[in-house]
């Protein structure tokens, strides 16, 4: 492995950071969702008064969704990228291998998660005098985990697009938003129907926000929960990568140029 073509590729995609597009996604839409969440918790807050924490376990809820959304994001429209710039077949006729582009993308996306998580905790902060970080130093492991279940669902999305092509790119955008509503983001499993929970209990990010919401409300650290969301994100993340390899191999022996 070739950390020089790693951080070529790195700075390929970091070039197109400051475009106008790029920063609307990175700032723009989060800062929304948490204005309109936050003012939807903020009233129920003040109507409810037997959930005084709701506010801040939505809005913590949004930001480390955020952490899913842009690992998926950056595994998956980057491969777009390439297909709508003409250019995976120009990429991997290099020496570069798969593995260090995969290693760029990781790499990068890690980059914006810092930048999406500083962000959204600053705007929370701003509009509503909330610190999303009262957790205390437990939130980091949560977050790796999250950006685990990210890259999984990411790779995923990307290695059924390798091998179908363009015409399935909302799966770029689509795909974690369908295992959202069984992610307990922002209710508890127990809220779903029966049918869902055993979804739910399948996930790895069902664990991290159940153990997110225990530490919010009683400041107890669940090593169980974190343990088991660590444990299922290894697991698929490896599957998902040797599918996401398996589908490119057998994209490249039909011709990535189809693909463009």
């Amino acid at each position: 492995m070739n950390w020089g073509r790693i951080w070529a590729v790195f700075l390929r995609y970091y070039y197109f950071f400051a475009k106008p597009d790029s920063m609307a996604d990175l700032f723009f839409w989060p800062a929304l969702d948490i204005f309109l969440w936050g003012m939807t918790s903020v009233w129920i807050q003040h109507t409810e008064q037997e959930f005084p924490k709701l506010a801040i376990a939505i809005l913590t809820g949004l930001v480390f969704w955020q952490i899913v959304w842009r690992s998926n994001y950056e595994i998956a429209v980057n491969m777009l990228q390439e297909f709508w710039n003409r250019n995976l077949v120009n990429l991997f006729s290099t020496p570069l291998k798969l593995s260090e582009w995969i290693v760029a993308m990781m790499l990068y996306g890690i980059f914006k998660i810092i930048v999406t998580i500083v962000f959204g905790a600053f705007v929370v902060w701003g509009l509503y005098s909330l610190n999303i970080f009262n957790m205390g130093w437990s939130f980091l492991p949560f977050c790796v985990s999250l950006i685990l279940s990210g890259w999984l669902i990411g790779f995923l999305s990307a290695a059924i697009m390798v091998n179908y092509g363009q015409r399935l790119q909302i799966l770029a955008w689509m795909t974690a938003y369908i295992f959202a509503p069984f992610s307990a983001i922002f209710y508890p499993m127990s809220a779903l129907p029966s049918w869902g929970q055993l979804i739910a209990k399948a996930l790895p990010m069902t664990y991290i926000f159940e153990g997110m919401r225990l530490v919010l409300y009683e400041k107890t650290f669940s090593m169980e929960m974190l343990l088991t969301s660590l444990g299922l994100n290894i697991f698929y993340l490896a599957l998902m990568m040797l599918f996401f390899r398996w589908m490119f191999e057998k994209s490249r022996e039909k011709g990535l140029a189809r693909l463009e």
